[in-house]
């Protein structure tokens, strides 16, 4: 791998490694927490460390180590985008594969859905709003996220879900202040 600029396959290969790695405990927090740091240093690489941590089997980021969380959010807003953005994927694919019948695919855009909410709660939380109002804008035909929002060709009842699971997270947010 290009440890400067990996690749999204490279980035995928070395983030499956490493989470296997720390499922097997033969790597600690720590070092997985610094492994995935250099990975969080470009698009790339921060992008194939989400695709893999968050869909896979791993209790990685169901059970996010403190050293982790640090680099996560050291690493700022590339974090917050990627895990915005993954769970509004996720929230629109839930209810596709629900509408479809697709009990397997939609258990695992929910899983991803769930990861994303939790790491949303525990990321700078400025950021994380800023990123969500954007995200809601967008939904309503404006703002810098709609390129993302029209890319992905939601249709109104996926807009209309992904609004009300953007919006619960701030009402959560209220309750727990």
């Amino acid at each position: 791998m290009n440890k400067l600029k990996p690749s999204f396959e490279e980035a995928m290969n070395a983030a499956s490694m490493w989470c296997n790695a720390w499922d097997l405990e033969e790597i600690s927090d720590e070092v997985l927490a610094e492994r995935v740091s250099e990975l969080l240093e470009t698009s790339n690489g921060a992008r194939g460390f989400f695709v893999i941590s968050l869909s896979s089997n791993s209790p990685l980021m169901d059970r996010l180590p403190d050293a982790l969380v640090f680099q996560l959010r050291k690493a700022g807003d590339i974090v917050v985008e990627l895990t915005a953005k993954n769970f509004v994927m996720s929230s629109a694919m839930a209810l596709h594969h629900k509408r479809n019948k697709k009990v397997d695919q939609q258990s695992t855009s929910q899983k991803i859905q769930m990861r994303c909410l939790e790491l949303l709660r525990i990321l700078e939380p400025n950021s994380v709003k800023k990123k969500l109002e954007s995200l809601l804008e967008a939904l309503e035909g404006k703002g810098n996220d709609m390129n993302f929002i029209n890319r992905c060709n939601f249709d109104n009842e996926q807009h209309d879900y992904i609004f009300s699971s953007i919006n619960s997270i701030a009402e959560n947010k209220k309750g727990s202040d």
